[in-house]
């Protein structure tokens, strides 16, 4: 699939390597980063480790055009991805004067303590990522835009980010699926028309209900023309098995 510009998204935090935590994050950021034509292709998910954190932030700022951060900016001792941060760009981490001066009249200078005060503390040069929710901000620095891991705070975030980023094409799906299909059937048939349309990304996905389990069909560009074009041939493909292709996707 053509794109002149990628996205990687790094989830970070033990909680979700542990699996005490869900991660829901990235569904959404691959949604609103594909319809802004900045698809996402790699996802990391790595612990609160200070040596992970640096070394992986170099690597995908330097392979990706975006990186987003979700985890890691609230007040506790494992909360370390902002320092993190500024040791892979090699500057300060430092009080940042408006993100300080907005938490501590948020929260009383009574009650803006050492911890609180990590919230305010990035790497020099920040640019602050607005939060609606609870006031504490993320931030940008080169090509890292670093969010909060808590769904609705990092949801906050990226609106406010989302007018800043440049757009492309979007990223656009078509899809056909059946009940009764089994990919195996279908499996050579589908690299056929992968080949065909080398400038798709086109997949199967299996689903199973109590309704009946089938296989969905999806292909993904930035091309209109090209994904109606798939669209119809994977749905002749299911019809050529003897079952009744249905446009979209099955609800879940």
């Amino acid at each position: 699939m053509d794109s002149n510009q990628t996205s990687a998204v790094v989830v970070i935090g033990n909680e979700i390597l542990s699996g005490r935590t869900q991660d829901v994050n990235v569904q959404f950021l691959a949604r609103r980063l594909g319809a802004l034509g900045l698809p996402l292709v790699e996802v990391r998910v790595i612990p609160d480790v200070f040596a992970t954190i640096v070394a992986t932030i170099n690597d995908v700022r330097a392979r990706f055009d975006f990186v987003f951060t979700t985890g890691g900016i609230g007040p506790t001792h494992d909360d370390i991805t902002s320092e993190a941060v500024a040791a892979a760009f090699g500057v300060p981490w430092e009080p940042h004067p408006l993100a300080w001066e907005r938490l501590e009249r948020h929260l009383g200078p009574e009650n803006f303590n050492k911890a609180r005060q990590r919230m305010a503390t990035m790497p020099r040069g920040a640019r602050l990522i607005e939060n609606a929710i609870s006031v504490a901000p993320g931030f940008a620095i080169g090509n890292v835009y670093v969010m909060a891991g808590v769904p609705r705070i990092m949801r906050s975030m990226f609106d406010h980010l989302e007018p800043q980023l440049p757009s492309g094409q979007p990223v656009l799906a078509r899809a056909v699926y059946a009940v009764g299909v089994m990919e195996g059937i279908i499996a050579e048939g589908l690299e056929a028309i992968q080949n065909r349309f080398p400038d798709l990304d086109i997949g199967s996905y299996p689903f199973y209900r109590i309704t009946g389990n089938g296989v969905a069909l999806v292909a993904k560009g930035t091309d209109e023309a090209r994904l109606v074009a798939a669209q119809t041939e994977m749905g002749e493909l299911i019809k050529s098995v003897g079952r009744t292709p249905v446009e979209g996707e099955p609800e879940q």
